[in-house]
């Protein structure tokens, strides 16, 4: 049958700028978060070079600050997260069986609002000087404002994290509705992949994490801009109602960044064992658990602040809880590899080599959770160093092994696999040298966020080690990037289902088809296309038969929005509000073009869609 509507193609940038086709936009992602990445990783260098000898003045007093909090600041929120959310775009409409996400439109608005906030924020290199209050940035030194003008760097921190945060909760609530709507016939939730159960989580806390953070920064806003009083003492305001705003966000925001790295794990250690996942139910209980307790323990971060003996407790305890499903993964995963036909590929040496990092870090943790000996390792290096195995041990190795693991799929391309060894031992290493003796300099009481310490007392030693190790980090990272480079010189070649893996993305082509499935497959049960293999099929039972194929048309408004809100927080930030109100006249008149111009999408005929060439 015939369709009337006109197909919208095109090429070259305008193809990357209008897209609401998952797969790019997590390219997109992919490519935005890799920059930020890179622009934080500098940042980190620029701090160990100065912390290298004591009594250097390389980068000092308020450039050491924007240094600390800039890098905090981007790692978090424009370094991890968007490279995260490349993988949920890329993989979970894949392994559930979907043509799509539920809302294309809103998927490619959240992209360009995170990535204008983002942009936003990192350009006050460049006008007078970036935000210099530290990562969480509490009042009352967030809350001072320059009386020349001349400095604004906390209002970039506001703007735009909250340009930023609006695109990452609307991408949140698309990845619930996808999960919950689109899945394949036959996809219970029992028979999720555990990375796609790690998203749907993840999304469930950023639905209700995200809105505290909103109206933290609302609120510090209204101080900075409009002469408030939410975390003025002189006004009658409360500098701790930040620190609560702020950590009951970014405390689940911790899980959201983690959750996502024990659903590569997951994947992968199975894959590579060539053994089912031992536990599976158990996991995905653990899961949620883990996320549900995540916004029970924000105030472990405030036992220095005077909340009492009983709040303490409670949130000590609370916190310590998090260490059982926590151990329930480690022993699920170390059972999975026990007795498995191991294959060590790049990507597994580094999700496994995720597996006794993190222990390290979550130890740390539990430590930390002791209010009493919090009151000593509180603002020191030891909680840097713990903070960093976590993170960086945790998410950023997982981060690495999904790379290795799904780069096939995404571009059609295999990465080199010794120049993966070669990225891997470089980064692991350098990773233990520049944060291991950091816990003993916390432990010598090094503070954190201090530019320069004292000759003679014992702390030269543990800087040299740890400042050789972050360059050794970035080696690591030059050899991925060449490695990128060099492959993507290489025709497509990769196979479908490069590692004989277990799920329903390594069914269809790489790169997949714009339409992903050519017909909705058929799920028989957990691991659907290894009970396929195991059936004797080479490729999945398909729940349809051959059919047209609806899809949603590219376009520019998502990106139009974005810009608009980029422009009205120059205005609100400088005080001319005839930009204020462009940017947000702009942003109101797309919102308007979208409700009253019906796009139909448009259709794939049966006929087109063994033209690989022309989808793909």
């Amino acid at each position: 049958m015939a369709h009337d509507h006109k197909v919208k193609r095109h090429t070259g940038l305008m193809d990357w700028l209008t897209t609401v086709d998952h797969k790019k936009i997590g390219i997109l992602y992919l490519l935005a978060g890799g920059l930020f990445f890179l622009m934080g990783g500098i940042e980190a260098i620029m701090i160990r070079i100065q912390l290298l000898y004591p009594d250097q003045k390389i980068f000092i007093g308020d450039t050491f600050n924007q240094l600390t909090t800039m890098h905090g600041t981007t790692m978090i929120f424009f370094a991890a997260m968007p490279v995260i959310f490349a993988f949920m775009n890329a993989v979970v409409p894949l392994q559930i069986g979907a043509r799509d996400v539920a809302f294309p439109f809103v998927n490619a608005l959240g992209f360009w609002l995170f990535f204008f906030g983002a942009l936003l924020m990192n350009t006050s290199w460049f006008l007078g000087g970036a935000p210099n209050a530290g990562w969480t940035s509490y009042p009352p030194l967030a809350g001072i404002v320059d009386s020349t003008g001349a400095f604004h760097g906390v209002d970039f921190y506001v703007l735009g994290l909250q340009i930023a945060g609006i695109g990452t909760l609307i991408g949140g609530i698309n990845f619930l509705v996808t999960i919950i709507n689109m899945r394949a016939p036959g996809m219970t939730y029992m028979r999720m992949p555990m990375f796609t159960w790690a998203a749907f989580i993840t999304s469930f806390l950023i639905l209700f994490a995200f809105p505290a953070i909103t109206v933290g920064l609302v609120e510090l806003m209204f101080d900075r801009l409009f002469g408030g009083g939410f975390f003025d003492v002189a006004k009658g305001g409360n500098p701790v109602l930040w620190e609560h705003i702020f950590w009951i966000f970014g405390h689940p925001e911790v899980y959201i960044l983690i959750l996502p790295a024990f659903g590569v794990v997951s994947e992968i250690v199975a894959t590579f064992s060539r053994k089912r996942l031992f536990g599976y139910s158990s996991m995905v209980f653990a899961t949620a658990l883990i996320g549900f307790l995540g916004f029970m323990v924000w105030a472990h971060h405030m036992f220095t602040t005077g909340i009492g003996a009983v709040g303490d407790a409670i949130f000590g305890v609370a916190t310590m809880a998090i260490a059982v499903p926590t151990g329930v993964k480690i022993f699920n995963w170390l059972f999975t590899l026990w007795g498995g036909q191991i294959r060590f590929t790049t990507a597994n040496i580094f999700a496994t080599s995720f597996i006794p990092t993190f222990v390290m870090g979550g130890v740390t943790g539990v430590m930390l959770a002791v209010p009493a000996a919090d009151f000593q390792y509180h603002d020191t290096y030891f909680v840097v160093a713990h903070f960093h195995y976590v993170i960086v041990g945790g998410l950023v190795l997982s981060l690495f092994a999904a790379m290795y693991y799904w780069w096939p799929k995404m571009f059609g391309r295999m990465l080199n696999e010794t120049l993966g060894k070669i990225h891997f031992w470089t980064f692991f290493i350098g990773f233990h040298m520049t944060f291991f003796p950091q816990h003993f300099l916390g432990l010598m009481g090094m503070p954190r966020r201090v530019f320069t310490y004292q000759p003679g007392v014992g702390l030269e030693q543990g800087n040299f080690i740890s400042t050789m190790g972050a360059f050794l980090m970035g080696i690591g990272t030059i050899v991925f990037i060449i490695n990128i480079i060099s492959t993507n010189s290489k025709p497509m070649t990769a196979p479908a289902d490069p590692w004989d893996a277990r799920t329903l993305e390594w069914t269809i082509p790489s790169p997949p088809p714009e339409y992903n499935f050519k017909q909705t497959p058929l799920v028989r049960g957990l691991d659907a296309f290894w009970k396929e293999k195991m059936s004797g099929n080479k490729e999945m039972t398909p729940a349809e038969p051959i059919g047209s194929i609806h899809m949603p048309s590219p376009s520019i408004l998502p990106f139009v929005m974005s810009v608009g809100l980029f422009i009205a927080g120059y205005g609100f930030m400088y005080h001319t509000y005839l930009f204020s109100f462009i940017g947000m006249a702009i942003t109101l008149i797309c919102m308007f073009l979208r409700s009253v111009y019906d796009d139909h999408g448009f259709h794939i005929e049966p006929e087109e869609l063994n033209d690989k060439g022309v989808k793909a």
